[in-house]
């Protein structure tokens, strides 16, 4: 059986002189690429340790999957689950880690805070999921004690406090809700214009190679596919009105 949660951050917080309190944590990446770079060598500089965007979080995992296949390390990596910082998914792959550390380590003098040259390493306070989890409504509600979602002792002695207090506390959490969807929204927003900036440059030389062949008089069948693949689209989906273009700057 694996180590506890409890177990895991203490290790994780001592190899890697960070300070996180939940192992949905881990789901931005860094930590998992820097527990690598304490056996083998991670470019470290490239990993974003205080990542709060889901497309930062894709993109420390794309270093960490870099490594893994430079190593012929076998394990997969499920990063469209781990990037979701749900607990049981970061717990399992953690405990993965710890063991292949476990196996791995040489026992190295390790200086975590000068591999990654000092770079803040505080992610999100409370990170996805954003709907409440199983318990008290309280859960969502951002705090050092976990005691935080249930009702406050004091409200069993009151009934007149416990009912003002109740109101309130839903405020908070549904506040604190709201504030973590505009976080989310920013992120997805970000990484639709991320995605889509790559896109444009693949249609951009796309195009350009195109032009450089019909002049020439010929024709390339893998670029007409990869044409048909950018502009094809759903059921249901309307392209929109077709605007000046803004001009291209490079």
């Amino acid at each position: 059986m694996g180590e506890s949660r409890t177990e895991l951050l203490a290790w994780l917080n001592d190899l890697l002189q960070i300070n996180y309190t939940k192992v949905e944590q881990c789901g931005t990446g860094g930590a998992y690429c820097q527990i690598m770079d304490s056996i083998f060598d991670v470019p470290m500089a490239r990993v974003k340790m205080n990542a709060k965007h889901e497309y930062e979080f894709i993109a420390n995992f794309k270093i960490l999957q870099n490594v893994f296949r430079q190593h012929k390390i076998e394990k997969p990596i499920p990063v469209e689950k781990l990037v979701k910082c749900k607990m049981q998914d970061n717990l399992e792959f953690l405990q993965w880690c710890k063991r292949f550390w476990d196996t791995n380590y040489g026992g190295q003098g390790y200086d975590p805070v000068a591999r990654r040259r000092g770079a803040p390493t505080d992610t999100p306070a409370t990170i996805a999921p954003l709907a409440p989890s199983r318990g008290s409504a309280g859960s969502l509600h951002a705090g050092p004690s976990r005691a935080g979602g249930r009702t406050p002792v004091t409200g069993h002695r009151s009934g007149s406090r416990a009912g003002s207090t109740q109101p309130n506390e839903a405020l908070q959490n549904l506040q604190a809700q709201l504030r973590e969807m505009n976080v989310h929204l920013e992120g997805l927003e970000k990484e639709r214009d991320f995605y889509f900036a790559k896109l444009r440059d693949i249609e951009i030389l796309v195009q350009q190679q195109m032009e450089v062949l019909q002049a020439e008089d010929k024709d390339d069948p893998v670029l007409r596919d990869i044409q048909k693949i950018l502009y094809s689209t759903e059921e249901g989906f309307e392209v929109p009105e077709a605007t000046v273009d803004e001009e291209e700057t490079f």
